[in-house]
């Protein structure tokens, strides 16, 4: 699996396989336990893995997700330290270990939650995405 098998809805929570295109949209399958499935259509907000950024200070102006999740995992390994939950101070000290150069003003502390969410929730259902982003 790839990230760009992976989606995420607005306004859905979890992670989202993509297993087949319909005619009006697609089908998905939740990463977690569970394993719903659902047809997600242009009515909703749907965004691949592959096709997101962080943004930063830099020059560029974004780094890729796929890079952000490959440095957490080569820095951290299976324990990150923190969770989804944690407070807002050490969410951002987090962010800072691992992209010094993130925007600060337009990342937001639930961009970081989501991000610590993401990366549980690929280590556990999909790890090979991280073991093959850390072998690149």
């Amino acid at each position: 699996m790839t990230l760009a098998e992976i989606a995420t809805i607005a306004g859905k929570g979890g992670l989202f396989k993509v297993v087949a295109p319909t005619k009006s949209g697609v089908i998905l399958e939740s990463l977690d336990e569970s394993k719903t499935k659902l047809v997600a259509t242009s009515n909703h907000r749907l965004s691949l893995l592959n096709e997101i950024s962080i943004y930063t200070t830099t020059k560029e102006g974004t780094v890729a997700l796929n890079d952000v999740l490959k440095k957490m995992h080569a820095d951290f390994g299976n324990d990150l330290g923190v969770d989804g939950s944690a407070d807002a101070s050490e969410l951002k000290s987090f962010m800072k270990a691992i992209l010094p150069e993130y925007d600060e003003d337009r990342v937001y502390v639930s961009d970081i939650k989501k991000l610590v969410k993401w990366y549980e929730l690929i280590l556990k259902n999909a790890p090979e995405i991280l073991t093959a982003a850390a072998a690149e």
